[in-house]
């Protein structure tokens, strides 16, 4: 496990930056911590968290929310800035890592799932 920090901006506007920090980079990708998003206050927020939580508040009338990935590699692409500063034990530092790696982790992640689930 790497202590991992999630660095976001919403909007260009720097007041709408936050972060949350989260005990792995798994867990920074699903969302398993607490998180302040745009003024809501979101009990379970990691990058995937957080599109479901921006898509529930775009609908709030709807039942239930689906998505695709490419849906969500566009709201991660119109964010403003997202990062992530992964703590390496070797070093005893933060790696940065940009848009593009947070969206292959989630890729192998969603597809590790989906194998899971399909067995």
């Amino acid at each position: 496990m790497s202590h991992t920090i999630l660095l976001v901006q919403p909007t260009k506007r720097p007041e709408g930056r936050t972060y949350a920090d989260y005990e792995s980079v798994n867990e920074c990708m699903e969302g398993f911590g607490s998180y302040e998003y745009s003024c809501y206050q979101l009990s379970c927020a990691g990058v995937c968290k957080m599109y479901e939580e921006h898509l529930k508040r775009m609908n709030p009338n709807s039942p239930s929310i689906t998505y695709d990935i490419s849906q969500l590699f566009d709201f991660i692409d119109d964010l403003a800035d997202l990062s992530c500063l992964v703590y390496r034990a070797d070093t005893q530092t933060y790696q940065p890592y940009n848009k593009d790696w947070i969206k292959e982790k989630i890729y192998v992640l969603l597809r590790r799932q989906a194998q899971q689930a399909g067995k």
